[in-house]
């Protein structure tokens, strides 16, 4: 009798267990589907500035903004950026301009790139240099102020209080990053070698790393970092810096800058990897959009795109690149101000649009070859960018 009492306990106990790890797989597979972010809140420099340089240092010149809003928005580009559209896929408005005070609306994220912004703080003004003060440190100071008095004013209530992420927001949101490759072109703008510029490199992504450890502090768990694109196919640095025929890929682009390029990219693997040891409770996800752009580039036709590496907006020059003379750029003609430096007829087959940024439709082609996961580290979509590394090995651990 008590022998048949002990297998029926037996019994009992091994069909719980099985009860139970089938609820759990099935919770944790179900989690696995799709991350909801509530917010989104992106550092960076031109290439995810959706305003912060123009609030602070005047509007981005018209034809910016041609295509999609009809006007310029505070974009370097004819219209979206990647960052447009990961906020149009997680279903949340665009990301208004932490520096922007006019009709800004904060409920699902911040924007605190410029363009122009360095990881390192540059030792030079806007105005010499062309490069935004407001460097990565900064963006994260006003990241932090941003979270204190985002609780306090719901704390308050009234009328701003719908215009703030709710205080949740911040460690359920997406934290996207990029930057870097102006602290790439700050070297050779002082005419150092590649091998100096190298050689700086480690400090720079020393400094990146202290940010988002300062993110995760202050609550941040979902991370998406952008690499730096392909430099040496950007007609700025190719009309600034020519090269010898030798120093030339079959594709129109400047070998030693893609180079330093991609050794930064390396660097800045290797200090994610670190930052997941160091931040277990992290998801971090590197995405590889060097490859992508420097894909398109190099295949533009096959992709439906025109002329790899020559702007779309500018004037003169072998690549319609004109640096005192930049798009936008006017000219009193007989008493009468005309734009020297305009929009070609169709921005939607060029990829390169001003010279050093992308067009709406290259951004939106590139969006759509990294949203799935296929050029990032770990390969998890977008919509899976909350699960860390590892994520299999716990789900195993766990049952």
């Amino acid at each position: 009798m008590k022998a048949m009492e002990l297998v029926g306990e037996k019994w009992i106990e091994i069909v719980t267990c099985l009860v139970i790890s089938t609820t759990l797989m099935r919770s944790v597979s179900g989690s696995e589907s799709e991350c909801i972010f509530p917010a989104i809140f992106n550092l960076g420099d031109s290439n995810s500035d959706t305003g912060g340089l123009s609030a602070a240092f005047g509007q981005a010149p018209p034809p910016n903004g041609i295509t999609y809003f009809h006007s310029p928005n505070g974009r370097f580009s004819d219209g979206r950026l990647i960052i447009d559209f990961i906020a149009e896929s997680s279903g949340l408005a665009y990301l208004r301009a932490y520096l922007d005070s006019v009709a800004s609306n904060f409920t699902h994220g911040a924007n605190f790139a410029t363009a122009g912004s360095t990881v390192r703080p540059q030792n030079t003004t806007i105005s010499q240099s062309g490069y935004s003060p407001i460097s990565l440190d900064v963006q994260f100071v006003q990241f932090s102020d941003f979270k204190t008095r985002s609780k306090l004013v719901r704390q308050q209530g009234g009328v701003f209080k719908e215009l703030l992420p709710k205080e949740e927001y911040f460690s359920q949101a997406l934290y996207t990053f990029d930057i870097g490759q102006n602290d790439l072109t700050a070297g050779y703008k002082l005419n150092f070698t590649t091998e100096q510029v190298k050689a700086y490199i480690p400090d720079v992504l020393g400094q990146f790393s202290n940010v988002i450890k300062g993110v995760y502090g202050e609550g941040g768990r979902s991370f998406w970092i952008h690499n730096t694109g392909p430099l040496g196919c950007l007609p700025y640095m190719l009309d600034r810096y020519p090269m010898k025929p030798t120093q030339m890929d079959e594709f129109g682009c400047a070998k030693p800058f893609n180079e330093v390029a991609q050794y930064f990219n390396r660097k800045l693997k290797e200090v994610v990897e670190q930052l997941r040891k160091e931040l277990p409770g992290a998801a971090i996800t590197y995405v590889d959009v060097y490859t992508v752009k420097y894909t398109l580039i190099s295949h533009a036709q096959k992709y439906g795109f025109e002329q790899g590496v020559i702007a779309c907006c500018g004037h003169g020059g072998k690549y319609n690149f004109n640096n005192t003379e930049r798009c936008g750029a006017t000219k009193r003609v007989n008493g009468t101000e005309i734009v020297i430096a305009n929009s070609c007829k169709d921005p939607s087959v060029r990829i390169i649009w001003d010279g050093i940024h992308y067009t709406e439709a290259a951004n939106k082609w590139i969006f759509q070859q990294i949203v799935n996961g296929s050029f990032s580290d770990p390969p998890h979509s977008l919509k899976r960018a909350c699960y860390g590394k590892s994520i299999r090995r716990h789900k195993f651990q766990l049952l």
